[in-house]
């Protein structure tokens, strides 16, 4: 076993044993001498003045002592590890090498070409030797996520870019230039070493998938000022944001006399940025705005919008701060605006720029993909976090213009209440946005001290506490509150076969007044439609009909019923309302299944097929699978997404995050080599507490598994629904989807138009009448699916809401162009 793994880590062992070796030599954590650093270190000087010509590669096989070297090895075992792992020896070796070798040699003439033309940073750490052991490990696995499934390399790379960009816009040193640009080679290197047909940067993902690689970008840039404690020269384009957290002081204030924007050196920005931390409250001061992102990005993990919310305001108001503390939006009379003055120090001008750019850039970034965070706050817990906020806001500020007037002799110089008010603001402010201007006054005892200095941290404090509450809470009162009452429901036997989709992340529900019937809803521009029909005992559930009906209409919202059987159907049609097919559930009696007779062949041959091949089926949930089998569904879903033209939809189709639910269960194809090449999830339907049918929702197949795995997969589960005396197995309905029948074209009317029209459109994509075709193989009961609504004038405005229920990321201009396609 040892010897297997040794064997297939061979590249990885000789790394870690030079790095340690040379460690060894360089007296470990103390770091190494001077001679042997200008033996191996790398930089522009040691390449280009001294033609040290074997130092890049020399450099990543030693560090500078410190923290560094068990991060490095850290790093080579697991990053390199891995990398080996995925692309084998020899691919690893290259692009530890090449990636390297490439990445220093690029950042070399970089900064030649910048010491060339005069450029300020480049003239700075022209003399700087270095030693990075991380360059290579960032190039190599950047290389080696060619190698990976969809979903990790969309992962590998976008945190790798994230990490090395932080990094460099807030240490900028050259070994950061460095590593980045090993990375980009990486990028490149592997796909060179692994071509694949359509593999771009960006590749469609699900809404699970974005609001991970979204979560992770916030809290790295969150955590990003932190780099630069460990920072030499701090030349890093957002430099000043993370200077904060370093314990340097200025020695004079004379520089503020000379700062003005575009005129403004590194002395001057570091005197306005330490002249007034004193102790621990102004750190939190700037910290505590930091860990709010790192809350909104736990938020944006969970599915919150909120934390779209959260992030874009905390970032958008660091950039504006940003943009007015330094100087480039001159308001309320400030006496400097941004102009160019003198060229000599424009890169710090930049840098300052910078710092307003990123944080909106970021904030753009969020908000703009909004739409694949559906879990939304209940109202009242939003008040209440507003509430908070806004006393907390007003009762600090209260403290301090009250307290600091009755001992504004301790202040010094003495101050007015006219001072206090002016300099009330800042109080709230990270130390990092200070006005380029000489201080007025400062405290004096602890009195003063403990005033100026910690209502900002108190009030970051609430902010951060609240926005923690609202991220954990449920997404709202029903889900907290009304969704036990919904499951409860749903086992009395409410709800039909569709009844479990209630239960998804999204809804908002309504309960009739004594509480029997329920029906699950999402409001869309003012069109409320339902998941299915009303759930509960079935004369409440009809009953609630009208009564959700009036419901809406209190609201100013229309109502519709959609996915509804005939049954509930017949009430609607009974209250006068307009009805439409909009698909046909395909239902399986497991007791009668057999596969004997010419119309079951194609559903013989894929079972037989799948167990020549080795093939099995397990019945599991998702929380009983190991990490790997969990990933490699993960990567299935992904490549199925990857592969359409369209977003992810929702509404009725269950996704990744609706495998988890703890009550539904997962049929699973297993090739021969404990490989997952096909899944399917099935929904249960109760009476009386008791499983008597499951209905399927997700269905997907590895690309290159073997064809008639979901017929497989579906003919095993009916022989497990036989076996245990299930009534039924609802294969569901492919949504828009229907057979066509006489009297289907008779009553082909505007409503049947629209709904034809959206069905069209997302065809050729979804595929939902190829779907529909696959189900009749199983020789199914058709039980007809319709929509209901009161208004035939109102169906533009329900075939928009039901366009964007099913697909959420759909564009205003995209929505536009539909409702105009209908006329």
């Amino acid at each position: 076993m040892v010897r297997r793994v040794l064997r297939r880590h061979l590249f990885t062992l000789v790394v870690l044993t030079l790095t340690v070796v040379f460690a060894a030599i360089g007296r470990g954590q103390r770091g190494p001498a001077t001679a042997l650093r200008l033996a191996m270190g790398t930089g522009h000087e040691q390449v280009v003045d001294a033609q040290r010509w074997w130092t890049p590669i020399t450099s990543v096989l030693l560090s500078d002592g410190g923290l560094e070297l068990p991060l490095a090895i850290i790093g080579i075992v697991l990053v390199i590890g891995f990398a080996e792992r995925l692309m084998g020896t020899v691919r690893t070796a290259i692009a530890f090498v090449v990636s390297t070798v490439l990445g220093v040699m690029v950042g070399v003439a970089v900064q030649q070409v910048g010491t060339l033309i005069g450029e300020l940073w480049s003239r700075r750490v022209s003399e700087l030797i270095t030693l990075d052991p991380m360059t290579a490990v960032a190039g190599t696995i950047m290389t080696a996520s060619a190698f990976a499934g969809p979903v990790w390399r969309r992962r590998i790379r976008v945190i790798v870019i994230s990490v090395t960009l932080v990094f460099l816009f807030y240490s900028g040193e050259p070994s950061d230039l460095y590593r980045f640009l090993a990375a980009l080679v990486g990028f490149g290197l592997g796909a060179v070493l692994r071509p694949r047909t359509g593999d771009v940067w960006w590749q469609r993902s699900s809404h699970h998938e974005t609001r991970v690689l979204l979560s992770a970008i916030v809290a790295i840039t969150a955590i990003g000022p932190a780099i630069t404690i460990f920072s030499y020269l701090r030349l890093g384009a957002l430099a000043p944001l993370g200077m904060l957290l370093t314990d340097a002081h200025p020695n004079s204030g004379a520089a503020f006399d000379q700062c003005q924007a575009m005129q403004i050196t590194r002395e001057c920005l570091r005197d306005i940025t330490f002249e007034r931390i004193s102790g621990v409250g102004p750190v939190l001061l700037t910290v505590l705005p930091l860990l709010t992102l790192l809350v909104a990005s736990f938020a944006l993990a969970r599915g919150r919008r909120f934390g779209v919310w959260l992030a874009a305001i905390v970032n958008l108001a660091l950039a504006a701060l940003a943009a007015y503390f330094y100087g480039f939006l001159p308001l309320f009379g400030k006496s400097f605006v941004f102009q160019f003055r003198t060229p000599h120090y424009w890169e710090v001008s930049l840098a300052l720029a910078a710092s307003s750019l990123v944080p909106a850039a970021i904030a753009v970034l969020v908000l703009v993909n909004r739409s694949h965070f559906s879990v939304r706050a209940s109202a009242r817990s939003v008040r209440l976090y507003l509430g908070s906020i806004v006393i907390a806001l007003l009762g600090l500020s209260a403290l301090y213009l009250g307290v600091g007037t009755l001992v504004r002799d301790r202040f010094h110089p003495q101050v007015t209440f006219v001072d206090l008010l002016a300099d009330l603001p800042e109080r709230f402010v990270p130390i990092g946005f200070l006005r380029i201007e000489r201080l007025v006054f400062l405290p004096n005892d602890p009195i003063t001290q403990t005033l100026y200095y910690w209502i900002g941290p108190c009030f970051w404090l609430v902010v951060i506490g609240g926005a923690l509450a609202v991220a954990l809470a449920a997404e709202s009162r029903s889900y907290a509150v009304d969704l036990p009452r919904i499951r409860r429901l749903l086992r009395a036997g409410g709800g039909g076969s569709m009844g479990q989709l209630a239960t998804w992340p999204g809804n908002s529900y309504w309960f009739s007044p004594d509480g029997r019937a329920a029906v699950a809803y999402r409001v869309i521009n003012s069109v409320a439609i339902s998941t299915s029909e009303p759930i509960g005992d079935p004369d409440a559930a009809r009953a609630a009909i009208s009564q959700f009906a009036t419901f809406c209409d209190d609201h100013g919202w229309t109502p519709v019923f959609y996915s509804i059987h005939e049954t509930f159907l017949a009430e609607c049609e009974r209250m006068g309302w307009a009805s439409m097919s909009v698909g046909e559930e395909t239902v399986v009696r497991p007791s009668e299944w057999q596969t004997t007779g010419k119309q079951w062949q194609d559903v013989r041959s894929s079972v037989n097929r799948a167990e020549r091949a080795g093939v099995r089926a397990e019945w599991t949930t998702f929380e009983r699978l190991s990490i790997s089998h969990a990933n490699q569904i993960n990567e299935i879903s992904e490549q199925w997404v990857a592969e359409k033209d369209l977003p992810e939809m929702g509404f009725t189709l269950g996704g990744i995050d609706e495998l988890r639910e703890a009550d539904v269960r997962l049929m699973i194809a297993f090739d021969e080599n404990d490989r997952v090449i096909g899944v399917t999830s099935w929904l249960p339907c109760y009476r009386d507490g008791v499983v008597i049918g499951w209905t399927l929702d997700f269905m997907r197949r590895s690309p290159d598994g073997m064809n008639g795995i979901m017929e497989f997969l579906i003919a095993r589960s009916a022989e497990r629904f036989r076996d245990d005396g299930i009534e039924f197995m609802s294969l569901s309905g492919a949504p828009l989807a229907r057979s066509k029948s006489d009297d289907d074209a008779v009553r082909e009317t505007a409503a049947a138009r629209i709904l034809g029209y959206i069905a069209s459109r997302l065809e050729p994509v979804y595929g939902f009448q190829s779907l529909f075709q696959f189900k009749r193989k199983f020789q199914p009961e058709f039980h007809n699916l319709a929509m209901a609504y009161p208004d035939p004038l109102a169906l533009p405005a329900i075939g928009l809401a039901l366009a964007r229920a099913y697909v959420p990321s759909l564009s205003l201009r995209q929505s536009a162009r539909f409702v105009r396609s209908l006329g």
